[in-house]
């Protein structure tokens, strides 16, 4: 081995043993917001059973705690500036523990989804800052492989947050599903207080009050009109979600491009491989995330299993993306986000397609089969798609950034579970109304899950011909040299 050659794998060794606490700091923050969702959505059937009510009330305390995460996010940027990622990153830990503690205290549907929404605003800044802080840690030409690596224990929590969830469910009682973050949020502060490194206060832009009105408004409202519209799009509430949602957002649109320092950073559109890869992402979002609420769904109502059993079926999935996300994260430094996306999402719409199928008697290992091979299919294609996504901004708009993204899938995921949720339901009344008197009422319930899958299924598919027009991130010699600073977007209009 050269003496060059050694050089830099003791830089390398040195970078990698270098971000390693702070990595685990981040990591365990982010697992324990990630870990919510997965324990939720695995206990939703419970919780309709508990408070009494029906699965459009219950589906709010998804989509509230996704909007409340959207709202607040913007606001990563701007408190990052002036208060420094470390404390900001600390405050939202603290706050999205004490919502958790609020939620397993609820009584009402009502009070859930209020201590969700609290919850949320405390947990939508953890994963932005949390992703800007790694990116900037990570060395350039080592970014894919770190992000593999954060991407590892993250997908710890979904893989066993079901089988959580499913045991507390059954055993002992749903309240703890959200107790649980209380010890975790403890352990992510104190790892947060000794290993993260202090970050400068920037002279914080003017805060974008305008903004920070309009966005939720806009995010809110059209949430709402997604999740009526799946009962009946010409309904007076239908039409009044979308319609006040459309105009705030077209208004929120305009006055942001308008910022000289905008709440969020709309301006990096203006690259092409950008808009190209977020509008790739958001369609992972919505085929993704929608089925991964609908497959418990659809064992614990249809196939009558229990949330433990539940759980335990649904960890292959996780597990298939553990081992796809390292591997993808290490070809993407090689070969880019195009093959991997492309073949990700292909197996992800081949998964729904196979599920669309399902019936009441469908055997349990196909089920199984596909779950599996849909998370292959996200292992192959989130993290070389989010990687891309920050490649293609300027380094110093990564912080600026990562609020963008992270909001606008936050606001895809809300829509993705209210409209695949209203869906749901307006399919399983169609079948059931079509149906004889004397017809098994789970063979329309069954139908009305086909469809939704169908439908999830024709998004991938959507999305694996969008593939074809990414192309592979391309560093410029003097970003290397700079400390691999991403080329600026408006100079790569045009190439």
């Amino acid at each position: 081995m050269s003496q060059t050659q050694a050089n830099t794998k003791g830089q390398d060794d040195f970078s990698l043993k270098s971000i390693l606490p702070p990595l685990l700091a981040i990591i365990v923050g982010m697992i324990m917001v990630i870990l919510d969702s997965t324990v939720v959505n695995n206990a939703i059937p419970k919780l309709v059973e508990y408070f009494d009510t029906d699965l459009k009330t219950i589906q709010w305390t998804v989509t509230g705690y996704t909007l409340a995460l959207s709202a607040v996010i913007p606001l990563a940027g701007w408190l990052t500036d002036k208060f420094g990622s470390k404390q900001i990153f600390m405050l939202t830990i603290a706050l999205f523990t004490i919502g958790s503690v609020l939620c397993g205290i609820a009584q009402t549907p009502e009070q859930l989804i209020l201590f969700r929404v609290i919850q949320g605003l405390g947990g939508g800044m953890v994963s932005p800052i949390g992703m800007a802080m790694v990116f900037k840690l990570a060395p350039a030409e080592r970014r894919g492989s770190i992000m593999g690596m954060l991407g590892i224990p993250m997908l710890m929590a979904p893989a066993f947050g079901p089988v959580l969830s499913g045991w507390l469910v059954d055993s002992v009682s749903w309240h703890w599903i959200f107790m649980i973050n209380l010890p975790i949020g403890i352990i992510a502060f104190i790892l947060g207080l000794r290993y993260l490194p202090h970050s400068d206060r920037q002279t914080a832009p003017h805060l974008d009050v305008i903004g920070m009105c309009l966005a939720p408004i806009a995010f809110a409202m059209l949430a709402y009109g997604v999740s009526e519209g799946g009962t009946s799009w010409s309904s007076t509430s239908t039409i009044i979600g979308l319609s006040v949602g459309g105009v705030a957002l077209i208004v929120f649109i305009f006055v942001e491009l308008m910022q000289k320092q905008p709440l969020l950073e709309l301006k990096v559109f203006r690259s092409s491989d950008f808009t190209r890869s977020i509008i790739l992402t958001w369609i992972v979002q919505l085929a993704l995330f929608g089925a991964m609420l609908l497959v418990p769904l659809y064992l614990q109502g249809v196939k009558g299993y229990s949330a433990l059993e539940t759980g335990w079926i649904l960890m292959p999935q996780a597990l298939c993306a553990g081992i796809g996300m390292p591997i993808s994260g290490k070809l993407f430094d090689k070969i880019g986000a195009r093959p991997l996306a492309f073949a990700g999402l292909a197996v992800v719409a081949v998964s729904l397609f196979i599920l669309s199928n399902v019936t009441v008697d469908t055997q349990l290992w196909v089920i199984i089969l596909s779950i599996c091979m849909m998370g292959i299919g996200m292992g192959f294609s989130m993290m070389p798609l989010n990687t891309h996504v920050l490649n293609s901004a300027p380094r110093r708009l990564v912080s600026r950034v990562t609020p963008l993204t992270t909001a606008a899938q936050q606001v895809v995921v809300s829509f993705a579970v209210a409209g695949l949720t209203g869906y749901l339901t307006s399919q399983i009344n169609t079948h059931a109304a079509g149906a004889g008197a004397d017809a098994n009422p789970l063979t329309a319930v069954v139908a009305g899950y086909g469809d939704t899958f169908f439908l999830s299924a024709c998004i991938a598919t959507v999305g694996v011909a969008l593939t074809l027009l990414l192309r592979k991130p391309r560093l410029k010699a003097e970003d290397l040299k700079a400390g691999g600073e991403a080329p600026d977007p408006a100079m790569m209009m045009g190439h």
